[in-house]
């Protein structure tokens, strides 16, 4: 075996240097990406893979299927640079990792098929192309994040799996694993794809386009932030009444009741110090551009993450405020109970046009007033579009917008934001 792969290596070694070469000469966008990854023979390996620094392949099998179908090595050498510059690998330690493995699969052919690079086709691409038309006839374009959330929403059966997977499926993700020694950090290839999208706009004025590649690349160079790790941002130290087990001494209570019969030493202290929410506030965008539907989404997955015991005090001080152009109504919550009541019989009031500043001079007042002790921020749901404070505030401020796959809008640049979607992490 060992001689056959030696006499492989040479030849093979030439079939990826012209599948590199002809993505150059056809797809010069790019360059920069393919200047980032290093063809590495890999004795045994099976087919291809990825570590984002090396592209491993199989000497032997890489002539097989040469043979085959002799675009192949160009056709493979386009998927797995996609799977770099969409960012696929540095969220699969997040995922489910069938799911995201085929999702992604799926997202990369999407793009490689849609750009019609000439010498690409495969004999199975008619069939392909039929599967991704049907797929985006439900979701639109094709990215990684879009196909995951569909394939999680709408289970499909081992079979049609199996289907899916024999159509799309081109290099092993075995390498994909969080590797700390890796040369080229998730930033890097972050900062190649923003490169890669910025000349992919002047190389396709007036040629093909692939809207699925252009919604991965958005997805791979949109700035991430967790929205449950946000939360943390409105939590404050605070004394709350339980057994704080941090500071207990179990040999002097042990002892007491040994000594002294049912006399412990020492009793356990009924508070601690814990992090936990206690003020702040949800605006909601009520305006006409945003749905019921979506508003209601973001109420229950807020409910959700806050919902926990280690979440809530047992009094709060939450306001939430209903806004379209101007305050259509502030409710305050104080328990758990105030919380599940307004999600359950609330309707939403508004629905005009967009205006955030009254929510903001409505938070004002409260200050003023004195209703809030240590106020750490206000949670803004809204679809972005609709006219922002100048001045930034005293507090932190989140504004957090559905999904629609795009950009949204810009926020201020005191305001973090964040895109409401069905996390894959």
């Amino acid at each position: 075996m060992d001689s056959i792969y030696e006499k492989a290596v040479p030849l093979a070694g030439k079939i990826m240097n012209y599948a590199r070469d002809s993505i150059l000469v056809n797809m010069r966008f790019l360059d920069v990406a393919l200047s980032a990854i290093t063809p590495k023979p890999e004795n045994g390996l099976g087919g291809f893979a990825s570590d984002g620094v090396n592209l491993y392949y199989d000497p032997v099998f890489l002539l097989k299927k040469y043979k085959e179908e002799p675009v192949f090595a160009v056709r493979m050498y386009l998927h797995v640079l996609f799977h770099l510059i969409f960012s696929h690998s540095f969220r699969f330690d997040k995922v489910d990792k069938e799911a995201w493995s085929l999702s992604a699969d799926i997202a990369a052919e999407a793009a490689v098929m849609e750009l019609q690079m000439p010498g690409t086709d495969l004999g199975k691409d008619e069939e392909a192309g039929r599967k991704l038309r049907a797929i985006k006839e439900d979701i639109g374009a094709l990215s990684a994040e879009k196909v995951y959330r569909y394939l999680k929403n709408f289970p499909v059966s081992g079979k049609e799996r199996g289907e899916l997977s024999r159509l799309f499926f081109m290099d092993d993700h075995r390498y994909w694993q969080p590797r700390e020694e890796l040369a080229i950090t998730s930033e890097q290839w972050k900062k190649l794809s923003e490169r890669v999208r910025a000349d992919l706009k002047s190389f396709s004025a007036g040629k093909t386009k692939s809207e699925s590649m252009d919604k991965s690349l958005l997805e791979a160079v949109r700035d991430r932030h967790n929205y449950r790790d946000l939360l943390r941002k409105f939590t404050v130290m605070n004394e709350d009444m339980q057994v704080n087990d941090d500071e207990f001494d179990y040999i002097y209570y042990t002892y007491g009741l040994a000594a002294y019969g049912n006399m412990p030493l020492v009793e356990p202290l009924e508070y601690k110090d814990a992090k936990k929410i206690k003020e702040f506030v949800i605006a909601i965008d009520t305006s006409a551009s945003c749905r019921g539907e979506v508003v209601k989404s973001f109420l229950e997955k807020t409910y959700g993450i806050l919902s926990g015991e280690d979440n809530f005090f047992r009094k709060m001080n939450v306001h939430i405020i209903q806004c379209d152009h101007e305050v259509q109504k502030d409710t305050k919550i104080t328990c758990r109970d105030d919380l599940e009541y307004f999600l359950s019989h609330e309707k939403l009031t508004g629905f005009g046009s967009t205006d955030f500043r009254p929510v903001f001079a409505h938070v004002e007042e409260l200050l003023q007033k004195g209703e809030f002790e240590n106020l750490k921020g206000l949670l803004y749901f809204t679809d972005g579009y609709g006219i922002y404070p100048k001045a930034m505030p005293h507090y932190s401020v989140m504004f957090v917008f559905p999904d629609n796959g795009d950009e949204g809008p810009d926020v201020p640049p005191w305001a973090v934001k964040v895109t409401l979607e069905d996390e894959t992490e």
